[in-house]
């Protein structure tokens, strides 16, 4: 056997070779092959009577890869999808990057004009629409540059559980259009693990959405990361309470493939239908915001059926309510809260829980629990810093800085997009947006978001803090409490509440119900009571309320 040629000045210990045999670049796809070799006749998907097998899956995804190149399509074009959580958008996670392209999984409750920009801007070559929002995608195509439009290859998405119309906008039907593709296709992981694998958009609350992309290294690490963090059992059984488009799905479906498991399909958040499935499936796993767990608590219990097994769930939001994870924990949920952003492919950072928490009372632990923690086992850092100058803040739970994130769990940056993406990255670290302090056990927990602290008579009020308070109140389903402008104070908090199904509570004791547990110049000012608007994903939109603030301001 040979040697490799020896470098002049290099150390034998840089001068060995990455070969094909001990060099493969980091790819999710690669948890494909290996679940159907693995686990052929395991099922991988279920989507009402329908099962799909791991075997059948990695044949169905190499047909839609092998249509997709016989249509031109290949390394960086953009492949979208306008669907809910069906077996489709599952295949599509792996499909599309197989021939290089890049998955844009679309927020199906935007309006045409903001999906026609994302459309745009990603100049995106396909689009997969289920027949729920075939008349949206009508509307968003008709929004199109007139070459993109007559361009734009529509494939039709049937699902029998869908009630509604069986509206077809598209040039092909997916099923028959799988069934011409090729079983056999020969498609390759990526030769750069750096390559983009999927574009998400940011909410947009401001200005256009901004693209967020990820790469195969990056969402091959948070999918075993996922793994790790949750310690998820072998071959688990999962619920898709998440929409997928969120962030990928957190990377629960290349989770999924990488630990031979089982994903069960939801089109749309239905409490008693998660219950029904999770009894039916013996699910043991779910994820969600925490409105989707309210809507679990407050689901009536003889509307549940009897769950004889454990299921675990997790939470992710700047801060979920104490009262949302005492009340998942008394349904005998496990809770396992993480914190992240569209730009740290969903979750990047876990509330890893100790021993010793086990011995506090059920408030105390969900006061543990409720904190953002540290960072996800594969994510390289979270520190919170002081914003301007990057220096650590004090591990003493009183001095605000911002969460920061370093490592391979971070976007490659912003579509088009080169200013954004330098600021998100200044002094060489994620900036999040969120305000936080460090505790004295050094996990971070949030206080507020940048834009949402009140500032009021030159005092500093978290928001989360008045809704922490808010969601104490056995009545209270949901809170949100936004700046109102105040000729005294500058600002001051301003509540929108939105109560239980059937709950009655005047503001006057929702105020005096505020004094026992805040300082008085923290208590609301204004109580609104009503629906408060959610994302698609759960996350309440303060956006819209301070919005709805500013028309009802007087005029100076």
């Amino acid at each position: 056997m040979t040697s490799a040629p020896h470098t002049p000045n290099a150390h034998p210990y840089d001068d060995l070779p990455r070969t094909p045999a001990n060099y493969v670049p980091l790819s999710p796809l690669s948890f494909l092959p290996r679940a159907a070799k693995v686990y052929p006749q395991q099922t991988a998907t279920i989507h009402g009577e329908r099962q799909i097998t791991w075997h059948e899956t990695y044949q169905r995804c190499r047909r839609f890869a092998s249509q997709l190149a016989a249509h031109g399509i290949g390394r960086n074009d953009t492949v979208s999808v306008l669907l809910p959580n069906v077996p489709a958008m599952i295949e599509a996670h792996f499909a599309v990057p197989m021939v290089g392209a890049v998955l844009n999984a679309m927020n199906t409750r935007l309006d045409a004009a903001t999906l026609a920009f994302m459309l745009g801007h990603a100049d995106s070559k396909v689009l997969l629409v289920d027949p729920e929002f075939a008349a949206l995608a009508q509307q968003v195509i008709a929004l199109l540059d007139p070459i993109q439009r007559e361009q734009l290859l529509v494939i039709d998405v049937a699902d029998g559980e869908w009630a509604g119309e069986a509206q077809t906008i598209g040039q092909h039907d997916y099923e028959g259009w799988l069934a011409a593709g090729d079983a056999d296709f020969v498609w390759h992981l990526p030769t750069d693990e750096w390559q983009a694998i999927s574009l998400n958009y940011t909410s947009g609350t401001t200005g256009n959405p901004k693209g967020v992309v990820y790469h195969h290294r990056g969402a091959y690490l948070n999918a075993v990361s996922n793994l790790v963090a949750w310690g998820m059992s072998p071959r688990p059984v999962y619920l898709w309470t998440l929409p997928l488009f969120h962030c990928n799905g957190w990377c629960f479906a290349w989770s999924m493939a990488a630990h031979g498991g089982t994903c069960v399909c939801l089109r749309k958040v239905d409490p008693v239908l998660i219950f029904t499935l999770i009894a039916r499936h013996r699910v043991g796993y779910l994820c969600g915001a925490p409105i989707v767990h309210a809507l679990l608590i407050n689901t009536p219990a003889e509307q549940r059926p009897v769950i004889d097994h454990r299921v675990e769930a997790m939470i992710a939001g700047a801060a979920p309510p104490a009262a949302i994870i005492e009340g998942m924990a008394r349904l005998g949920f496990g809770i396992t809260h993480t914190y992240g952003l569209t730009e740290t492919y969903g979750p990047s950072a876990l509330c890893a829980t100790q021993p010793e928490w086990d011995e506090l009372d059920i408030a105390a632990q969900a006061e543990r629990h409720g904190r953002q923690g540290v960072q996800y086992p594969l994510q390289e850092d979270l520190q919170v810093l002081d914003s301007q100058t990057l220096a650590p803040v004090p591990a003493d739970g009183q001095t605000m800085g911002e969460i920061m994130f370093r490592g391979n769990i971070v976007m490659k940056g912003y579509l088009k997009n080169p200013q954004a993406t330098a600021d998100a990255f200044a002094g060489g670290w994620f900036h999040s947006g969120d305000l936080a302090v460090c505790e004295p056990d050094g996990y971070a927990k949030i206080k507020d978001r940048a834009k949402d602290i009140i500032i009021s008579g030159g005092e500093n009020i978290s928001s989360l803090e008045v809704e922490e308070a808010l969601y104490r109140h056995p009545a209270v389903m949901a809170a949100a409490v936004v700046a109102q402008t105040d000729e005294r104070w500058g600002e001051v908090p301003c509540a929108f509440v939105e109560l239980k199904q059937g709950a009655t509570l005047s503001a006057d004791a929702l105020l005096e119900h505020c004094r026992l547990h805040l300082a008085r110049f923290k208590v609301p000012k204004q109580i609104v009571f009503g629906e408060i608007p959610k994302t698609s994903t759960g996350k309440l939109q303060k956006f819209v309320l301070r919005e709805r603030l500013k028309s009802t301001d007087p005029t100076p």
